[in-house]
């Protein structure tokens, strides 16, 4: 039987992410930022495990995330000072969680699923 976590793999047909985990860009807008040669605006779903981390990278747009279902997950963010703060991201509001997050620009971050056996 098929897990969950195999199921959405499959059926949003994810592709390993560079960073760890697994993805598939959505939308890419055809418009673009001329000074720096990047598309106004992209979107990806995107999928980890207790298994696996996003490990860190930096970004040079902001990033928005949205959690849709699984277990709690925290990004972890470092700014240019190695300032560390993170989001909670997931369904249980009671517990600091937020189904929304912004990772800023110029920002160095990962995330890992906060529950064991998680995604």
């Amino acid at each position: 039987m098929m897990t969950r976590v195999e199921h959405l793999i499959s059926a949003l047909h994810l592709i390993p992410h560079p960073e760890g985990g697994w993805y598939r860009e959505i939308y890419r807008a055809n418009e673009k930022l001329e000074k720096i040669d990047r598309n106004l605006m992209t979107s990806i779903y995107f999928l980890i495990t207790s298994e696996n981390v996003s490990k860190f990278h930096e970004i040079k747009s902001d990033e928005l995330w949205f959690f849709h279902e699984g277990t709690g997950l925290t990004v972890h963010v470092l700014d240019k000072n190695d300032h560390y703060s993170k989001l909670s991201l997931g369904l249980d509001i009671s517990k600091g969680q937020m189904p929304q997050g912004l990772v800023e620009a110029g920002k160095i971050f990962g995330s890992t699923v906060d529950d064991e056996n998680g995604y």
